[in-house]
C-alpha cells in the first residue's frame, strides 16, 4: 500500500486488513481491553471521589495506571523480544480477567476499598505498558511495514471509540447497580479478548541469545534514538504530551461533578465525548493522511489537544466543555495514530522492539505529569489546574521546537541532511 495510491485503493486497503484473520482477532483484544480499560478508570475516579473527596487521589489513581510504563516500559521492549508474543499476549490477558473478576467479588461483598482500587490500577498499569512492545508489534509484523499507517489508524480509531464507549458504561452502571457491575461487564469483555487471542495463528518465535545483557539491548534502543533526528523528535514531543497533556483526564470526572454538576451518569457522557472527537479524527487521518505528512499531523494533533485542554477547564457549562472535549479529542487521534506509527517506521526493523520499548518508557513519564496537576488541584481546584497545565504543555512545545523540527520535514529530505 504505496503512499502514492488514491482514496478508493486506501478503502479498499482498509477492508484487507480486516480480511487479515490474525488483524482482526488483535484488533478484538485492543477493542476490548481499551472498553475495560476507560469504564474501569472512570468508575474508579467516581468510587475515590466520592469516598475521599480529594481530586488528589482521583488523580494518583490514574497516575498509578501509567507508572508501571516509566518503570518497566524500555524493559519491556526487551523482554517481548525474549518470549514468544502470543504466549505474552495471553498472559496479559488472563492478568486482566482475573484483576476484573476479583474486584467485582470483593465490591459485591460490599469489601471494596480505595487501597484495592489502587493496587488493580498498577496492574492493569503492566498490562497497558506491555501493548505497544507486544500487541502493536504482532499488528505490524501480521500486517507489514507498508500498510503500519492504516493499521494503526483503524487500531488507536478503535481505541479512541472505547474512550467514547467505555466512560460512558462505566458512569451508567456506578449510577444504575454501583461499581461492581462496571467490574462484572470488565471481566465478561477480559473474557472475549481471550477468546479471540486463544484464537490467533501467528507465532514469533524466540530471538536467539546474542550474548548481551538486558542493558545493553536497553541502552542500544536510547542510543537509537539519540541518533536518529525524527525517532528523538517524536519521542521528546511524546514526553511533553504526557507530562503537560494526557494528566488532565484524571480531574474529567471532578470537574463535572464539582464545577457543572453532573449526576454519575453525565460525568460519563461528558467523559465520553473526548473519545467521540478522537474516533472522528482518527478516522480523518486513516482517510486523509499521507506518510509525508505524518509529522505534522502529529505535532499539530498536540497543540490541539493542549488548547483544548484550557478551553475545557475555562468553560462554564457542560456543552462547552463537550465540545471542548470533543476537539480535544480529534487533537489526541493526530497524536496517538502517529505515535506508534513513527516510531515503528524511524526503527530498523530488528530494533522495532526496542524502540516501542523506548517509547512507552517516555509514555510512563506521565506521572511526573499526575502529580503536577494532582498537587496543582489540590492548591487551587480542579479547574485551574488543568487551565495552567494546557499552557504548559504549549510552552514546553514552544521551548523544545528545535528537537522535534525534523518530523515536520518528509522523511527522504532528512534522511539527506
Amino acid at each position: 500500500m504505496g503512499a502514492g495510491r488514491d482514496p478508493p485503493a486506501r478503502r479498499e486497503g482498509v477492508a484487507r486488513l480486516f480480511a487479515e484473520a490474525d488483524f482482526l482477532r488483535l484488533w478484538a483484544v485492543g477493542l476490548a481491553i481499551s472498553v475495560v480499560r476507560w469504564l474501569e478508570t472512570l468508575a474508579t475516579a467516581l468510587f475515590v471521589h466520592e469516598a475521599t473527596g480529594s481530586a488528589f487521589l482521583v488523580a494518583m489513581m490514574t497516575m498509578l495506571r501509567l507508572l508501571p510504563m516509566g518503570l518497566f516500559g524500555a524493559f519491556l521492549g526487551v523482554w517481548a523480544e525474549r518470549v514468544e508474543q502470543r504466549t505474552s499476549l495471553l498472559v496479559l490477558v488472563w492478568g486482566g480477567l482475573l484483576t476484573s473478576l476479583v474486584l467485582a467479588l470483593l465490591a459485591s461483598a460490599g469489601m471494596l476499598a480505595a487501597w484495592h482500587l489502587a493496587v488493580a490500577s498498577f496492574l492493569g498499569g503492566l498490562g497497558w505498558a506491555a501493548d505497544n512492545p507486544v500487541r502493536r508489534l504482532m499488528i505490524g509484523q501480521v500486517v507489514g511495514a507498508g500498510r503500519m499507517g492504516q493499521a494503526m489508524s483503524v487500531d488507536v480509531g478503535t481505541a479512541n471509540a472505547s474512550r467514547m464507549l467505555g466512560p460512558a458504561l462505566g458512569g451508567a452502571l456506578f449510577a444504575a447497580v454501583g461499581i461492581g457491575g462496571a467490574f462484572a461487564l470488565g471481566a465478561a469483555l477480559q473474557m472475549a479478548a481471550l477468546a479471540a487471542a486463544l484464537g490467533l495463528r501467528y507465532r514469533s518465535g524466540v530471538a536467539a541469545a546474542a550474548g548481551e545483557g538486558m542493558l545493553a539491548r536497553l541502552s542500544e534502543g536510547l542510543a537509537l534514538a539519540r541518533r536518529d533526528a525524527r525517532l528523538r523528535g517524536t519521542l521528546v514531543v511524546t514526553v511533553v504530551f504526557n507530562v503537560f497533556g494526557w494528566p488532565f483526564g484524571a480531574l474529567i470526572p471532578v470537574i463535572g461533578r464539582e464545577s457543572l454538576g453532573l449526576s454519575p451518569g453525565g460525568v460519563g457522557v461528558l467523559a465520553s465525548m473526548d473519545g467521540a472527537g478522537a474516533f472522528l479524527g482518527a478516522l480523518l487521518i486513516g482517510a486523509l493522511a499521507r506518510p509525508a505528512r505524518y509529522g505534522a499531523c502529529y505535532l499539530g494533533g498536540v497543540v490541539l489537544y493542549q488548547a483544548s485542554i484550557t478551553l475545557f477547564a475555562l468553560a462554564p457549562q457542560a456543552v462547552p466543555a463537550g465540545l471542548a472535549l470533543l476537539a480535544n479529542g480529534i487533537g489526541q487521534a493526530g497524536f496517538a495514530v502517529m505515535q506508534a506509527t513513527l516510531v515503528y517506521l524511524a526503527a530498523p526493523a530488528e530494533l522495532r522492539s526496542r524502540a516501542l520499548g523506548v517509547l512507552t518508557l517516555c509514555i510512563g513519564l506521565g506521572p511526573v505529569g499526575f502529580l503536577h496537576i494532582g498537587l496543582l488541584a489540590e492548591a487551587l481546584g480542579a479547574r485551574w489546574a488543568c487551565a495552567i497545565t494546557g499552557v504548559e504543555g504549549l510552552l514546553a512545545l514552544a521551548l523544545t521546537r528545535r528537537l522535534w523540527w525534523p518530523l515536520l520535514r518528509p522523511a527522504a529530505e532528512e534522511g539527506r541532511r
